[in-house]
């Protein structure tokens, strides 16, 4: 297993599967689990604490939105790279997402608004150990640039 997957609640099932569609289009194995900081800490930390006992390179990405201590929890308690990539909200005037990007000292996990993206920086992240999935990114790069070069030469 590569991407770990972490719902605070099952609302976030429609968010998360954008991660795991981009994940798919990447041919990146991914599970999705539902644990929560403030209503199962100690649920969240035996998770954890199997997954970290597995072999082998993966990356966990939170989906969390709210009072986010999901990501920060998790950041803290592993030594695998963290993402957060909270739901969008409009609540509060969409100040939620602090709450992903002001964690205390010593705990880091990036955070990437776009579930697409979140999917990316996992893939460049495992493809530091793993040569196939690396070469997957650049071929999504190099799509990227024909289709922008593509559309640059329709304008002219």
């Amino acid at each position: 297993m590569h991407v770990i997957i972490i719902m605070g609640s099952p609302s976030d099932r429609g968010f998360a599967s954008q991660i795991t569609e981009a994940l798919d289009a990447l041919g990146i194995p991914w599970v999705v689990r539902i644990s929560s900081a403030h209503k199962t800490p100690r649920a969240l930390l035996d998770m954890l604490a199997v997954y970290e006992a597995e072999p082998g390179p993966h990356v966990y990405v939170t989906v969390a939105g709210r009072s986010n201590a999901l990501s920060g929890m998790v950041d803290a308690a592993v030594a695998a790279p963290v993402i957060a990539c909270p739901p969008p909200s409009e609540a509060f005037g969409g100040a939620d997402v602090y709450s992903s990007l002001r964690v205390p000292s010593g705990v880091a996990p990036a955070v990437v608004l776009d579930p697409k993206n979140a999917a990316l920086l996992a893939a460049k992240i495992l493809g530091l150990a793993e040569p196939e999935i690396a070469a997957r990114v650049r071929g999504l790069q190099a799509d990227q640039v024909e289709r922008l070069s593509a559309a640059d030469r329709e304008d002219r």
